[in-house]
Order: structure tokens, then sequence, then C-alpha cells
């Protein structure tokens, strides 16, 4: 019987990799959470409308890469592209808008796009992103800004560069549309076709086109800072300030436009050269029509998604030191029937006190039960017996020292522990000598 695999642009994490899943996971919540944001968890699929909506049916999202299915009971349904539209349609469904405000969200969620394969860049992804809905000060678009540069810190990443734009507001972008089509208009026989439906109806789209020869033709099209508004203006000089103030490094980039529809005023990517062409590690900005697009009242928004499997690849391949992956503290090596039932009962014990410890599971000869322990990388082994038993007193080996401390049964468990702790500190001063 021929063997199946997994779908093509999808990829499964590993045992091996677990760990490096997790550490990232946990430096990017944690630090979201210092900074005041609360995670949300919303559905994989929604209804198609949310993104055609909120995405905007212009982008090439919503155009070619959504997953999009018809279910048993006749709706339209799509596997989310992206985490912002559910975070904002589970904020206004639920009224968490009418508490207090600003409402900031973080979450970790898998995305699905339908685009060609490459390096980072997959047909189920995964993102963490957060939101930060009803503020529209200038001070909040650079304390995002701030902490996207921090969870880069956070990984010893200090290079990524931070390019930064503002697209405007409706208002303002409507003299810079009619611009763009003025300009793109004496192009038209070298668009791409789905550029020249952009034309009318968003030309801005047409900027962020992946065809080479669209890109080659947006190069010299007009710039939008030379289109802003005084408000739009004025907010985009403040948030730099911000920026400038907290010794932030960027550089301004008119050609961002972000690839959804649903950004307005501030811009930004976080991009690195390192994992090729799609060097994109970060990006968002404002979003201030967004909550009234889905069906809530007029509030200002933004916020930002980082891809996990970009920042992964990026970090193995500066040599990123993870955290090794989990070892037994200790492991109990058993001979005979009886033995086995007290190693039973040790483990639970350990387990409960928030310690790693194994045993024997598949019926193997004391030999083997050493080799695999060592194989495994246990911190201590034990070796019980009849013998061990009869005399109640128990073995505790150090297998990186090779010294054996003994311990009666009624203290056991004690005089291991001690002997965990004190060992989690010497490891712990020595990768602090190291350093």
């Amino acid at each position: 019987m021929a063997q199946i695999k997994a779908p093509r642009g999808t990829q499964d994490m590993l045992p091996k990799d677990a760990h490096k899943w997790e550490e990232i996971e946990t430096v990017l919540l944690s630090l979201a959470k210092n900074y005041g944001f609360v995670q949300i968890r919303t559905p994989v699929f929604e209804n198609t409308q949310l993104f055609e909506r909120g995405v905007g049916d212009t982008t090439d999202v919503v155009q070619k890469e959504m997953y999009t299915f018809e279910d048993k009971g006749g709706r339209s349904i799509t596997l989310r592209p992206e985490g912002t539209a559910g975070a904002v349609r589970a904020a206004v469904e639920h009224g968490l808008l009418n508490d207090a405000l600003p409402l900031k969200l973080s979450y970790l969620t898998s995305c699905y796009r339908y685009e060609k394969p490459q390096a980072g860049r997959l047909r189920e992804f995964h993102q963490f992103g957060v939101e930060c809905l009803g503020t529209r000060e200038p001070i909040a678009d650079a304390q995002l800004i701030l902490f996207a540069r921090r969870l880069f810190d956070c990984f010893g990443l200090d290079d990524i560069r931070l390019e930064l734009n503002s697209i405007g507001c409706p208002e303002c972008r409507k003299h810079y549309h009619a611009a763009l089509r003025e300009y793109f208009s004496a192009h038209t026989d070298t668009l791409c076709d789905t550029c020249k439906g952009r034309l009318e109806k968003n030309p801005m789209r047409i900027l962020d086109c992946k065809s080479p020869t669209c890109r080659e033709i947006a190069a010299n099209a007009p710039s939008i800072l030379d289109y802003l508004c005084e408000d739009c203006r004025t907010h985009f000089e403040k948030v730099k300030e911000y920026l400038d103030l907290n010794d932030i490094l960027f550089t301004v980039n008119p050609r961002i436009v972000r690839g959804l529809d649903y950004y307005t005023k501030t811009v930004f990517e976080f991009v690195c050269d390192d994992i090729g062409a799609q060097g994109t590690v970060l990006g968002g900005g404002r979003y201030d029509g967004l909550v009234e697009e889905l069906g809530g009242k007029p509030l200002p928004a933004l916020g930002f998604a980082m891809g996990l499997e970009r920042l992964l690849l990026l970090l193995e391949s500066r040599g990123y030191a993870f955290v090794q992956s989990a070892r037994p503290d200790i492991y109990f090596c058993n001979i005979g029937d009886n033995a086995l039932k007290i190693a039973l009962s040790f483990c639970d014990e350990f387990g409960l006190d928030g310690y790693y410890a194994g045993l024997d599971l598949m019926g193997r000869g004391l030999k083997a039960q050493m080799k695999y322990a060592n194989k495994i990388g246990a911190r201590f082994t034990v070796v019980i017996g009849d013998d061990d038993i009869e005399a109640g007193v128990l073995n505790i080996k150090d297998m990186q020292t090779g010294e054996v401390y003994q311990s009666d049964f009624a203290s056991f468990v004690e005089t291991a522990e001690n002997l965990l702790l004190q060992s989690t500190i010497e490891e712990s001063l020595g990768v602090e000598n190291n350093e």
C-alpha cells in the first residue's frame, strides 16, 4: 500500500525541533505579556466574507491565495490567511471594545495561503501577532514598533533592519490614487492582467505586485509621501520622533504598502537578507477603518504579525543556541517486577514535584536500560533490584561525574531532589561563567 505523505507546502514539527518552537513561543508570549497584551484564540476557519471585506478583494491574498470551500450547509468558508481579521471580528462580536481601551491582544496561530512553497514560506504557516485596538495616538505606533524591536533583541537579532512608511488615510489616498492611475495608464500594455484590473479599483495594489515587470514599472511611480494630508504627515513625523528618542534605527521606504487593504497611515516591516528574496520577518501597521468595516463602531487600531517559520529559519542560520530538548532528570533501571512497581511510584511522585523521571517501558535487561539512560542524557540514574529493596537503600549515580550517593527509601525523594537542585545551580553558574 502506498505511503501517505503530508500535503505539499506543509511540514511536520518533529520531536527534534519541538523544543525550538516551544522556546520561541515562550519568549514571544512572555514579552507580549510584559507589554500588556493578553491572548486570544480564534477559529481556524471563518466566513469568507470576513476576509473579502477585511483583507480586501483586490489583494493577492483574496484573489489568488485563500483556501475557500463550501461546507455541507452551502456556506462559503475560508481557512484563515492571516490573524488580524479574526481577532477584530471576535472583539466586535463579543463586545470586548466596550471595556476599557486600548484593548491589547496577542495570538499564536496557524494560517493558510495557496502559493508556491519556498524557504520560510509555506502553505500552512504560523504567526505570532498582536493587535492594539482603540487608540489613534502616534505614541501607540512607536511603542508597537519598539516592542517588535525588543522581540528581535531577545534573540540577539539586532541587525534586522526596520523599514517604515505612511500610506495615509482614505482622504489623502484619493489624490494619490489619481496620480498612480495617471502614471500606470501609460504602461497598461506591459502590466500583468491582475494589475490591469487593479488600475481603477485600487492602483496601490500594483506597488505590491510580485511580477518582475510590474515591479520595474512601479519603481518610478509617484511616492505616497508627496500626497499625505496634514494630519497624516504630522502623525508620521511624531512616530519617527518617538523612535529617534528611543534610538530605534529605521529607513523610510515609500514603496511599503503591505499586502492587505485594511492598512492606513503607519506601515512597517522588519527585514533580513539572510533568508532569501522573501526577507520580511515581521510586518504591520495601522488599520483605522477595519473595526468599522467588520461591523463595529469607528475605532482606530494597529498591530503586527511575525512569521514563525521565517524566524526559526533565521535563528538556525545564525547558529542560535536553543535550550536543549528535555532529558530525564532521573531514570530508574529495574530488576524484577517488585522493582518496577516501586520505580513507577517514584516516577509519579517526581513528576508531581515538577521533575522528568523515566523508567523502562520496553522490558529491557539491566545493561540495556543503562545504555538507554545514557543515550537519552539522563542526569541521574538509580538501579533498583531485590537486594536494594531488602537493604532499604538506593544508590543515585551522577551520570556526568560518576559519583554515587546513597539514600534510604524514606528520604530518597528528598535526597534526589536536593541533588537535582544542586546540579541545576551548578549548570547555571557554568553557563554564566562561560559567558
